[in-house]
């Protein structure tokens, strides 16, 4: 059995915070603002597996109310979501993500994303797809005011 999810996430830019994507701090002048690290890649990326296993969204299980997610690296959350995953007999076939970003640029850390997103999940990066591209100057997003980022998951019983 086959299952397919899909996960949106999208946070402000706020300057004197590190800018974390994919697992990856990204030299940059600003960060994400958010309770968490504010990664939203792997935000997305959670949010797809856990929509493709019919369970509740990542705020469901990492509410921005609970002190305990306060900073958290988003990685620690997304292995915890392999684990719910895993307890309920699904296991990841691919990851395929979108990043929307004017700046910085994305694609010379692609391939580090891709390790630790791999790291994570327990696939190889060969299984997981990370692109980047801009909002053409439109939006927030287009005036470097926000990021945001898609993702789609195929999972399968184990």
């Amino acid at each position: 059995m086959l299952r397919i999810g899909h996960g949106y996430d999208i946070h402000r830019t706020i300057a004197g915070r590190p800018l974390v994507l994919g697992g990856v701090r990204i030299p940059c002048d600003f960060g994400l603002d958010g309770h968490s690290d504010a990664d939203c890649l792997t935000h997305a990326i959670c949010d797809a597996l856990l929509g493709a296993a019919g369970l509740a969204d990542i705020g469901h299980f990492f509410p921005n109310t609970d002190a305990a997610f306060k900073n958290i690296d988003s990685q620690v959350l997304l292995r915890r979501v392999v684990g719910e995953l895993a307890q309920r007999g699904w296991q990841i076939a691919n990851i395929d993500s979108s990043l929307i970003a004017e700046q910085p640029k994305i694609a010379p850390h692609l391939a580090a994303m891709k390790a630790a997103l791999a790291a994570s999940t327990g696939l190889t990066p060969d299984q997981i797809g990370v692109k980047a591209t801009t909002n053409e100057t439109i939006d927030d997003i287009g005036r470097g005011l926000a990021i945001a980022a898609h993702a789609v998951a195929l999972i399968q019983r184990t």
